[in-house]
């Protein structure tokens, strides 16, 4: 395996993992949420599941082995109610954003292209939880305000 293509392979993993913990996130934030954004968190949900999905073939289609889901993930704060829920999807949005960022740099070609995809639907979800959005969505050296792009911990 060339530089380039195991560089991409750790991206597409960490995409993976951090896909992983969305998934487990957004479980949580689906359980404290307020009916009325409800159906916005399990469109997340969903939408986190497919990507994961495709992630996994992805990483086999380059011959590694997809990283699996851990058991449960610490969560960056306490989720007792709606309104923190509400930061916690924001949250995983911004971390997720932050993985694609790095897989865009990694990638090339389809995957680039798939991974741009994945990193603006992560921003313009991270807006619509926020209700505001920040300067460069995924970049936290340019945000400011982002997190690292470590693979989260949800």
């Amino acid at each position: 395996m060339s530089e380039d293509e195991d560089r991409e392979l750790r991206a597409l993993q960490d995409a993976l993992a951090a896909e992983h913990a969305a998934v487990y996130g957004y479980g949580v934030v689906g359980g404290r949420i307020d009916d009325g954004r409800r159906k916005e968190a399990v469109t997340a949900y969903d939408a986190h599941r497919a990507r994961r999905d495709a992630l996994v073939r992805e990483v086999k289609d380059l011959g590694g082995r997809p990283v699996a889901a851990s058991a449960g993930y610490a969560l960056p704060f306490q989720v007792p109610d709606s309104p923190a829920a509400v930061r916690l999807a924001a949250e995983l949005e911004d971390r997720v954003a932050g993985v694609y960022a790095d897989l865009v740099r990694a990638a090339g070609g389809g995957r680039r292209a798939l991974a741009a995809e994945a990193l603006r639907e992560a921003a313009v979800r991270a807006v619509r939880w926020r209700g505001e959005s920040v300067a460069f969505p995924g970049l936290a050296e340019r945000a400011g305000t982002a997190p690292p792009s470590a693979a989260p911990t949800a």
